[in-house]
């Protein structure tokens, strides 16, 4: 820690010439992100002739990650979406170069006296349910309904068509279990059959998706205010119901109905297609509830070949692969022979 101090200090010097005597303290790592080590930490310094502080947090390319996703891409979505009013931290800094800290990274305000709820626990958010619930939904869907190339943020992604948007998504999650299963998947593979035999409607318009909107990757005050959105590494331009269907994926809701143990599903629809402009097409939507599954089982075995491969050893890492796994495949068990009957077949 001492030494990620000292050269977090140096840089931050190198990039604030104005200011002198550059220190960096409390330093501590925030554990449990599955894509980039995370610390938090206060920076000192002069300038101006007084003395100033700044809490923030600096978001490094692990070793090995439980996903493979660019640090430019989590940055520039910060960027785009901070000056429009969806609560994010303000973003500082993206350093590619490895000379500063041996991996690139990017630092970012902290946003302080808020917390993050558990999703693997009953009744995360108590009598704050229905006022974060609220507030959850409505930022879903002004992300949805920005436009992305106004904003900025279509200048880092490419454009999928509108009726391919599902096959980019599920050619590239289904080359993730491919490339890491270390055993045969068979629900995940006649999941994928089924999603391929099935292609959802075109979406009404490509917009950003966040990639990981869901319980547990945002902060909250005491008075159940949602201050900030986090994790944005999986963003990326395509059909804004793969973030609804990811946001009320059961396993965020520990055997609770409400999507996230918020507020109930058909509220959080309306408050969705209110804020987003957007009509929700039902038939679209169960195919993404089903991709989601399938994606949350590429993200686990993932997890479990790097743990496996004693890669990454944190203990998030097993617990995806085991409990995580066993959820959507018990999950996409339960729905197959519905939809099944859905399809005319027997």
């Amino acid at each position: 820690m001492e030494e990620i101090a000292q050269k977090a200090a140096v840089y931050l010097a190198h990039k604030n010439l104005a200011g002198s005597d550059f220190e960096v303290t409390d330093l501590s790592r925030i554990h449990g992100g599955a894509s980039r080590e995370t610390y938090r930490f206060r920076a000192r310094w002069t300038e101006g002739g007084e003395r100033k502080e700044r809490a923030l947090i600096l978001r490094r390319d692990p070793e090995s990650s439980l996903i493979e996703t660019a640090r430019d891409v989590e940055f520039n979505a910060y960027r785009a979406f901070y000056p429009t009013g969806v609560p994010v931290p303000e973003p500082l800094y993206l350093e590619t170069d490895e000379k500063w800290l041996e991996r690139p990274f990017f630092i970012m305000e902290q946003v302080e006296n808020c917390q993050a709820a558990s999703p693997f626990g009953p009744d995360p958010y108590g009598p704050l349910a229905d006022i974060i619930g609220e507030q959850f939904w409505r930022h879903l869907g002004t992300i949805a309904g920005q436009d992305p190339a106004a904003i900025g943020f279509a200048a880092a992604s490419d454009y999928p068509a509108l009726d391919t948007c599902w096959k980019v998504a599920l050619d590239y999650w289904e080359g993730e279990i491919d490339g890491d299963a270390l055993c045969p998947q068979p629900i995940a593979k006649g999941a994928i059959r089924w999603l391929r035999r099935n292609p959802p409607p075109p979406p009404k318009k490509i917009a950003v998706v966040h990639g990981d909107y869901r319980t547990g990757n945002f902060l909250y005050d005491d008075e159940g205010e949602l201050k900030t959105i986090l994790d944005w590494e999986m963003c990326h331009l395509g059909d804004p119901l793969e973030d609804i269907a990811w946001a009320a994926d059961p396993l965020w809701a520990f055997n609770d109905p409400r999507p996230g143990s918020m507020i109930d599903r058909d509220k959080a629809l309306a408050i969705w297609s209110e804020h987003s402009g957007i009509e929700i097409d039902p038939v679209a939507l169960r195919w993404w509830e089903v991709f989601s599954a399938v994606k949350g089982l590429a993200i686990w075995i993932s997890a479990g070949k790097e743990y496996e491969a004693g890669n990454n050893v944190d203990p998030i890492m097993a617990f995806s692969s085991w409990y995580c796994t066993d959820v959507h495949n018990r999950q996409l068990v339960g729905w197959m022979p519905d939809l099944i009957k859905a399809e005319g077949r027997s």
